[in-house]
């Protein structure tokens, strides 16, 4: 596999993706939205990988944004394009059926607090900073940031960032429920291990099933997501994990899961 700008390695049972371009603070272009498209299809691929971590080169900056050097030079229609692109890489990453964890180490601007947004939840250093700053630019949020903001954040605090641009610190995204910890920089990737680690603990095909339910099921009425709850439940309790977890808990054991 040959990525020019995101460094990607697997140990264990996770698979570590890192924007690498520090010294334009890890901007998003075309070729870096490309590597990582590689990079969680093969995660995506690999059975033996059972979650991501997703992060951003250097102690500055997780994804400062996209690239103003080469978005400055799209017309309307390459604009829209690159719109589309963005948004089919961040919908394989949230919909990648194992979880993600976005680790914050700065910046999460624009593109960037997009792509932390499509993951499966964001840890942020003391220092992180986020925003949707794109009106300033004379444009809107391209990759998602309209349509993920306001269902974690609600509409009214969407739209205050959307539309003033503001940058605000990691406190403040903890506070409005856009990241779920913030923790300091030195315990940045043991945190985010940590949980990744509990996850990837149970049954694959619970957890897997369990994100495709939250996902499916925001874009839902109640009903019919409730509807595909009880589908999965029983696509589950058929599965080996099931016997092996209820199997484990009336034994007093530690399950063994297999992810069949």
């Amino acid at each position: 596999m040959s990525l020019q700008n995101v460094l990607y390695e697997k140990k264990d049972s996770i698979a570590y993706v890192t924007v690498n371009r520090p010294k334009v603070l890890n901007a998003l272009n075309t070729s870096t939205w490309a590597d990582l498209q590689t990079a969680f299809e093969d995660a995506k691929a690999d059975t033996s990988v059972r979650g991501v971590i997703l992060t951003g080169a250097g102690d500055k900056s997780f994804i400062a944004g996209a690239d103003i050097s080469e978005l400055a030079h799209l017309g309307a229609y390459e604009a829209e394009q690159s719109s589309r692109l963005g948004q089919r890489v961040l919908d394989l990453v949230e919909n990648l059926g194992k979880p993600v964890i976005a680790a914050i180490n700065g910046f999460a601007l624009g593109g960037g607090c997009e792509t932390a947004m499509a993951c499966t939840m964001r840890i942020a250093t003391e220092h992180a900073k986020f925003g949707q700053p794109e009106v300033k630019l004379g444009l809107l949020p391209g990759g998602g940031g309209t349509q993920r903001l306001p269902r974690l954040v609600g509409k009214g605090r969407a739209l205050q960032l959307i539309l003033t641009g503001e940058t605000i610190s990691a406190q403040e995204a903890y506070r409005m429920s856009l990241v779920n910890e913030v923790v300091a920089a030195d315990g940045l990737m043991e945190r985010a291990e940590a949980i990744l680690r509990q996850i990837v603990a149970n049954a694959p095909i619970a957890v897997k099933y369990s994100l495709d339910a939250v996902n499916k099921g925001l874009e839902a009425g109640q009903s019919d997501g409730l509807a595909l709850e009880a589908a999965y439940f029983g696509i589950c309790a058929a599965t080996e994990d099931k016997q092996e977890g209820t199997s484990a808990f009336l034994e007093k054991r530690a399950p063994h899961f297999r992810g069949h």
